[in-house]
């Protein structure tokens, strides 16, 4: 397998763009401490965090497509730089805010960017690429969170903020010159950007959603649902994500290989039928460890999801990949802030196992269209593309 410099970039990107969002997870808990605020009101401030990803994700995605996503990304990346700092040096619940919102605004920029470069190098090479730069993200919000505890315990909150910057600055100066050259489409300058036309995108856009939402859950409620269900003890309960967790860093870090050689749409079918089954297992079993190993199924299935959608998205017939990732990734990560609030609704009248059954039942989607993510594969033949576009069209009409 060819390991190209622009491949490596962007991959790099990705683990840099998660150090910093896994450098959050223990920053809370400090910002709590310091400004002396209630954990509901410190749940407000995780909104801002979600509230800068959607606002500023889509003006990301209009410029990737009107000066290409290598531009992009240099812009989005050099701006969430400094967030870390001023989210440390804010001196005032507001100003806190402000930062977040900032720091989640100009990282979820990040995000669209450096995926539609990753586009880009998969155009190039004609292999799929997605799913381990996916990997290389997760990973680095394993450094940053897993690390981060121990930095701010040694060396307070300004030294972690401090360190965790200069390590992203380092990556990207190593990065973004080496990033793969891309342009935008001939017309993308003259025509002015707006949220698509068809359907597809949005389409895709729910498939990510129903992608996403299973991961948030288990994040979210999976150790609750352990001990309050089941009995487990609290050093217990914590392995429930932590099985997600490692079995989808493994098979992401597997799924370009798997996806070229069985192709996207199969690659979704399996994945959803195997985080149904995952899911399924953790919402019928009775003992806390094959909830366990239910929930690391569910992570093998979960993992090469996104991955396929954003890969599909990207490669639209006749969109800007810009402007069909904004909208998909945007729609996809609004899963992971809405499943912890509606979770907690849910879970107020019903049993978790009930809500993660249902769950299972949510993965029928992506499994129901997997058809219309086939421009994620380089397997294509012409008549291939003339379907996905008939098939693009078809849904126009019924839209």
């Amino acid at each position: 397998m060819q390991i190209t410099t622009q491949r490596v970039a962007v991959s790099a990107l990705f683990f840099a763009n998660g150090l910093m969002i896994g450098s959050w997870a223990p920053k809370l808990a400090v910002l709590i401490r310091r400004l002396g605020i209630t954990e509901g009101t410190a749940g407000l401030v995780v909104l801002c965090l979600g509230l800068g990803s959607l606002v500023v994700m889509p003006v990301f995605g209009a410029m990737t497509a009107r000066v290409g996503s290598r531009r992009a990304v240099w812009m989005a990346s050099l701006l969430a730089t400094p967030t870390l700092l001023l989210m440390t040096a804010a001196p005032g619940l507001v100003w806190v805010a402000l930062a977040v919102f900032l720091f989640g605004g100009f990282l979820g920029g990040m995000d669209i960017a450096m995926n539609a470069n990753a586009v880009v190098v998969e155009r190039v090479q004609r292999r799929a690429i997605m799913s381990s730069c996916h990997g290389f993200w997760s990973l680095g919000g394993g450094v940053g969170a897993g690390l981060g505890g121990m930095i701010l315990a040694a060396w307070g909150e300004a030294g972690h903020a401090v360190l965790v910057t200069l390590l992203f600055l380092a990556v990207l100066a190593l990065a973004l010159p080496r990033l793969q050259q891309d342009a935008p489409a001939t017309d993308a300058d003259k025509a002015p950007i707006k949220l698509p036309g068809t359907p597809l995108p949005y389409v895709l856009g729910v498939v990510a959603l129903c992608c996403m939402v299973p991961e948030g859950a288990i994040l979210d409620w999976g150790a609750v649902y352990l001990q309050r269900e089941l009995g487990a003890s609290l050093s217990l309960a914590g392995w429930g994500f932590a099985a997600c967790a490692a079995t989808m860093a493994v098979v992401r870090f597997l799924g370009d290989m798997l996806r070229n050689r069985f192709g996207a749409v199969s690659m979704m079918r399996f994945s959803a039928l195997t985080g149904i089954a995952g899911l399924g297992v953790s919402g019928i079993a009775a003992d806390p460890i094959v909830v366990i190993l239910g929930f690391g199924l569910a992570g093998i299935g979960i993992a090469n999801l996104m991955p396929i959608v954003v890969s599909a998205a990207g490669n639209l017939p006749g969109l800007a990949h810009g402007v069909g990732l904004s909208v998909v990734t945007m729609m996809g990560y609004s899963g992971i802030l809405l499943a912890p609030g509606s979770i907690g609704f849910l879970a107020e009248r019903h049993s978790f196992a009930t809500i993660y059954l249902g769950l299972a039942f949510l993965l029928l989607i992506p499994l129901l269209f997997s058809r219309l993510v086939r421009s994620a594969g380089f397997e294509m033949s012409e008549a291939d593309n003339c379907g996905e576009q008939a098939a693009a069209s078809s849904l126009r009409d019924v839209a």
